[in-house]
């Protein structure tokens, strides 16, 4: 273990905030020690109804929070590509089924041709999932100056777009944090006869506090969404969380039966009929003490905590002389500019190098810039008050190495 310690990443710290990687917090650790020692495989209700039924009640309690609709079918899987994977295919199912095509009998050979819907910005996970689907690549549409969809541009693609047809939303922009207007995109979608697929991986969310729910005006009439539990609510890796809200529709996409799976009494799927496995952990477990810990009262403060550390942040590296935010600061994400590309990346390589805090660089807006992603439970205003003093210094050392 000693020889693997320099290539670990202190991601659970709360001055990590490279990509979007929550913490842990300690109920969801203890519980996921407990299933590796538990050793079940998940999959069948039958063989493991314990943990069958701690993530029934998880997803049960998950629907509450999240403000989705009662009776969704939730799955537990290894992340937010795999959640989105599994909506998508929820969506191709039940889509070719309308038409009258069965893709489990006779595949997409022949099939109608599926149009896919994304905003310019959409996240890579979701053209993935379409690629492992074997529906291509999508068909993009504009987005405005924060990453959301523009609705006079999904309102044109739909009016001249032959169906079936899937729209992709986004809550939560990798860069700006911002969320597509879903109550009236997903009304235009509807009017078409499209199925919405949000992918939610970090703000999801937001739905679960009353002040950022207005963020998400109207999610809950979506058909299908997407998100991480190892993200935001801060349990352990891997736990993506699929959600679909047509009852049935995911176990007729997924499902199956053979004489050696033994099925336990009663109506209710078994957790393979809703992933893509069917060996998996129960990942399930720990989303459920996360949530026991927390409470309701608990999840709201870990939210609305996470969004003012981020808005602290971008505030306070916002003095630094010749810092720039790029972006409207709504969520948990932040983006920097330091001036030209090569100064932006200087900056970027100083505070990597030197450790004290983590922030990664990417491409935005067709500029370089130093990306902030706030997801740690843990994260204090000390760390917010040494994360600006790190970035100051990593500005000087920038400034010291050109003269």
């Amino acid at each position: 273990m000693r020889l693997a310690e320099p290539g670990l990443m202190a991601m659970s710290s709360g001055r990590f905030f490279g990509w979007v990687i929550g913490g842990t917090l300690p109920a969801s650790l203890g519980a996921d020690w407990l299933v590796s020692a538990w050793d079940q495989n998940a999959a069948m209700r039958y063989a493991s109804p314990a943990t069958a039924a701690i993530e029934q009640v998880a997803g049960e309690w998950l629907l509450d929070v999240l403000g989705l609709p009662t009776g969704s079918e939730v799955g537990f899987t290894t992340g937010a590509t795999m959640a989105n994977w599994t909506g998508l295919a929820a969506a191709r199912a039940f889509l070719l089924d309308q038409c009258g095509w069965d893709v489990n009998m006779h595949g997409l050979q022949g099939a109608p041709r599926f149009m896919v819907l994304v905003g310019a910005e959409r996240h890579t996970s979701v053209d993935l999932a379409l690629r492992y689907l074997g529906l291509g690549a999508p068909t993009v549409v504009v987005a405005d100056d924060e990453g959301r969809i523009r609705i006079d541009a999904l309102r044109a693609s739909l009016e001249t777009t032959p169906g079936p047809i899937i729209v992709c939303l986004q809550a939560g922009n990798l860069h700006s944090g911002a969320f597509d207007p879903m109550a009236e995109a997903i009304a235009i979608a509807h009017e078409h006869g499209a199925w919405v697929h949000v992918d939610g991986a970090f703000g999801l969310w937001a739905n679960a506090s009353p002040s950022l729910r207005g963020l998400l005006d109207g999610v809950e009439t979506a058909d299908s969404w997407a998100t991480d539990a190892h993200k935001s609510l801060n349990v352990p890796y891997d736990c993506g969380v699929a959600i679909v809200a047509r009852a049935g529709a995911t176990r007729a996409a997924l499902g199956t039966q053979t004489a050696y799976l033994i099925r336990a009494s009663g109506d209710a799927p078994d957790p393979y009929d809703l992933v893509p496995e069917m060996s998996r952990r129960a990942r399930g477990v720990p989303v459920w003490a996360a949530l026991k810990q927390l409470g309701r009262s608990g999840l709201v403060s870990l939210v609305d905590g996470l969004v003012a550390n981020t808005q602290a942040l971008a505030a306070g590296l916002a003095t630094l002389p010749g810092v720039t935010v790029l972006n409207e600061v709504v969520f948990t994400q932040v983006c920097l500019s330091f001036g030209s590309d090569e100064r932006t990346r200087e900056v970027t390589r100083h505070l990597i190098e030197e450790g004290a805090v983590w922030m990664s660089g990417s491409r935005w807006k067709d500029r370089q810039v130093l990306r902030i992603s706030v997801s740690n439970w843990s994260t204090d205003a000390a760390d917010i008050t040494a994360s600006v003093a790190a970035v100051s210094r990593a500005m000087r050392k920038s400034s010291d190495a050109r003269e």
